[in-house]
């Protein structure tokens, strides 16, 4: 303590109101409390001293603490939702090193708005739950050691709110179920919005993608909501890559060179025109014979395309080399069932 405090805290009686006594029978304690002390030293009055004492060693105290533990609970409660959303923001931006974007990278990552909109919303929903937790977390801590200060009693309440813990738990197993699901689905992102993907149970666009649940749409225009925790696997037909796959038949009499040059000719013209040039990744592959199904030769042509984009390229791929069959007269075959 510095010598002007001590002198504060000697400061003779110059009150008028100033009585003879000791902090000691003020207080009522054989060794007083410093605020109890410092009122002494100041006013040298029995009651004056019994009264604020009274009040700066209870409810005031009390009071002061209470006010601390909150503060200290929000500024906790600010710092962990800051260092939250920066790193969901890191994330929605995608920070990866240069070797690693290299190694993943494919010719369609060229347009990055649709892989930017995805990790937006990987970021936005990681970060709201995250911050939940912290929020919880904090302010349920905080909340317990303010009732505590207070003089309540908690082993009651924590005992109630286990009980309730345990019932609810029991009573929401799937619920828990499809948001761990859904948890760990974002983190490893299995999909995201735009997607056309195959859960088992329904095969469609992703229209929405929450903790819970997913939202897809099926080429007929029917909307399915199927939990996360439901889903056991999934075929994502729009990561990366894609592949188109043509099985054509043609009559088993048919020169099979002629008819594999003629498709790998029609499926390279259409890898070089302008429309479709960016869609399709590498040189089309003619595999060859496929299947000897009754009166038809089945010969396959693959084409590696941009996600999500197989279905087009096929359709057109089909009318091309219907057309190119019709002018060197190959006959088209139907295989056998």
């Amino acid at each position: 303590m510095s010598l002007l405090a001590a002198e504060l805290l000697a400061v003779p009686a110059f009150l008028p109101w100033a009585r003879e006594g000791t902090p000691e029978t003020a207080c009522g304690d054989p060794t007083p409390s410093t605020s109890c002390r410092l009122v002494w030293n100041i006013s040298h009055n029995t009651r004056f001293t019994e009264f604020f004492s009274t009040w700066l060693d209870g409810p005031l105290t009390t009071f002061f603490w209470v006010v601390v533990t909150f503060v200290i609970a929000l500024i906790l409660k600010s710092i962990a939702h800051r260092m939250i959303t920066r790193v969901t923001v890191r994330m929605a931006e995608g920070t990866m090193t240069e070797r690693a974007r290299e190694r993943s990278r494919t010719v369609f990552e060229g347009s990055p708005a649709l892989l930017n909109k995805r990790r937006a919303q990987r970021a936005q929903t990681l970060g709201s739950v995250l911050r939940s937790i912290a929020s919880v977390l904090i302010m349920g801590t905080a909340a317990f050691s303010i009732l505590g200060s207070l003089g309540l009693n908690l082993a009651p309440i924590l005992a109630s709110a286990s009980v309730i813990g345990v019932a609810v738990g029991f009573g929401a197993q799937n619920i828990v179920k499809d948001l761990l699901a859904g948890l760990f689905m974002l983190l490893e992102d299995q999909y995201g919005v735009g997607d056309f993907i195959d859960v088992g149970t329904a095969k469609g666009t992703v229209e929405a993608v929450t903790l819970r649940v997913t939202r897809m749409r099926d080429v007929d225009g029917v909307v399915w909501y199927v939990p996360n925790g439901e889903i056991k696997k999934v075929g994502n037909e729009s990561q990366n890559w894609g592949r188109a796959v043509l099985d054509i038949p043609v009559d088993i009499h048919e020169d099979t060179e002629k008819v594999k040059e003629i498709l790998q000719s029609t499926a390279d013209e259409m890898a070089a025109d302008e429309r479709w040039k960016d869609l399709v990744l590498e040189a089309p592959a003619v595999w060859g014979v496929q299947a000897l199904a009754g009166d038809a030769l089945v010969i396959r042509v693959v084409l590696k395309t941009a996600p999500g984009r197989q279905g087009d390229i096929a359709r057109e791929l089909r009318e091309r080399v219907k057309r190119s069959f019709d002018q060197a007269g190959v006959t088209v075959a139907t295989p056998a069932p």
